[in-house]
């Protein structure tokens, strides 16, 4: 109760902050205005995390809006065998929004819906439900006089709403879980260069993960990204942009009782191609994502792919 308490009333200050800002400096966003922070994982619903907690490129300064989010992974289907053969898909569907409540903090919110599927030798198996609840507080820490460098901060925490199911630790991939049962902090930087139609992006965050109640915990997190934004369009109402660049993840070892656990740590690196579109206060956006380099969990788990479209309303 204390939690669905804290929920409501985090948007109902959002949606009351929002209603002041609207008529201020927010009235009209350029080609690239907008805290940038790319697909990561966060130790549950991947092989070493979860479909995404961190923020896409957004054209609206303030915004409500959906997000589906998936990834495939090839793992092995027990502990003894050396082939990956098992199919494990993770799915993700997510409300998020951003509410600036002054010109340089805003408020970044997320509450995803997983429904994860692993095919086995005997007979597929599915979780789905509520996941985790982000937020997160972004300040503008510079903007050059041109316009042209800005640099952004931001400090959150992940609430855990989702189930964790101790049981689902003792297999391959731990992660395939709806929750990590833990409370989560995460702290994040943003560097964006723009230049007329030209826009470059690099973002790193880093993710500490706490032991959650079964005395379980997942390994922290470092993800990095650099992504290129080419504004092919644009007219009085609408924009058309296309983005590529890389991507790449860091985990630590997992941990129960205190004690590291072996083959739950690893890394990734992606390359990844996309566009974004926007017309008057909706904005589409659309990404794709291949592994260039994966060694998740010791090897025993290899990623396949991403594929993500979010769908956002101006407020």
């Amino acid at each position: 109760m204390k939690k669905i308490i804290l929920i409501v009333s985090l948007i109902l200050f959002s949606q009351n902050q929002a209603k002041t800002i609207r008529d201020s400096a927010y009235s009209a966003p350029n080609t690239f205005s907008r805290f940038d922070f790319d697909d990561d994982c966060d130790a549950c619903g991947c092989a070493a995390g979860n479909g995404s907690s961190g923020f896409e490129s957004l054209l609206n300064p303030q915004f409500i809006g959906i997000k589906y989010f998936a990834q495939h992974y090839k793992a092995k289907e027990n502990l003894f065998v050396k082939d990956l053969t098992q199919d494990q898909y993770f799915n993700t569907l997510q409300l998020w929004g951003k509410i600036p409540l002054t010109k340089k903090l805003s408020v970044y919110a997320s509450l995803p819906f997983h429904f994860h599927e692993k095919k086995t030798l005997q007979g597929d198996i599915k979780i789905n439900g509520i996941g985790d609840l982000n937020l997160m507080g972004i300040y503008q820490l510079m903007s050059s006089k041109d316009n042209f460098h800005h640099l952004s901060g931001g400090l959150g925490v992940k609430i855990p709403l989702g189930k964790f199911d101790e049981k689902g630790v003792s297999g391959v991939n731990p992660s395939f879980q709806l929750g990590t049962g833990s409370w989560d902090y995460q702290a994040a930087l943003n560097y964006k260069f723009q230049k007329n139609k030209v826009a470059v992006m690099v973002n790193t965050d880093y993710t500490i993960k706490t032991e959650n109640k079964k005395n379980y915990r997942f390994g922290n997190q470092w993800n990095y990204a650099a992504t290129g934004f080419y504004q092919v369009a644009g007219y009085e109402k609408s924009i058309f942009s296309v983005k590529t660049g890389v991507q790449g993840e860091v985990y630590a070892q997992n941990k129960q009782f205190d004690e590291a656990l072996p083959n739950t740590a690893g890394s990734a690196l992606y390359g990844k191609l996309g566009f974004e579109a926007s017309y008057k206060k909706l904005s589409l956006g659309s990404e794709i994502m291949l592994p260039m380099y994966t060694h998740l969990a010791g090897g025993d788990i290899e990623a396949k792919s991403r594929f993500s479209i979010f769908l956002n309303i101006g407020i």
